[in-house]
């Protein structure tokens, strides 16, 4: 499980791993809203995700999410529950450039370059300016 704060909604955005979802609790709220997912059933449709692990945000408000279990990178454009694969190939692991085995963690930098904390590889990836 991991949990990102989005100050622009003052909200924790938590990548919710064993029900396969990312759900957004605001602060101060007593419920949570699905952002991407489906609680208790996980799956490789371009609507779902397995075990997802770790989620982040561009300046833009797209997310992005470590599909752990479908050894992929998921992108969702800002209120979007339709993602795209962006790094990995979906449901097939492996140790070559393009593919991923157990993506763990996310990272962003100034230029959109997305690090991959590729698990069972025992390796970082860079994927350029996504």
């Amino acid at each position: 499980m991991a949990v990102h704060f989005d100050s622009t909604t003052n909200s924790l955005v938590i990548a919710n791993t064993g029900v396969h979802t990312i759900v957004r609790w605001a602060i101060g709220a007593t419920v949570w809203t699905l952002v991407a997912g489906y609680p208790g059933f996980s799956g490789s449709l371009s609507t779902m995700l397995n075990s997802p692990a770790c989620v982040i945000f561009d300046s833009l408000g797209n997310m992005y999410v470590a599909d752990t279990g479908n050894y992929r990178i998921q992108f969702f454009s800002a209120g979007q529950r339709n993602g795209t694969t962006i790094a990995g190939v979906t449901g097939v692991q492996g140790n070559a450039a393009n593919l991923l085995n157990n993506p763990r963690s996310i990272a962003l930098d100034n230029q959109l370059n997305l690090y991959v904390a590729d698990t069972s590889n025992n390796r970082i990836q860079m994927f350029s300016q996504l």
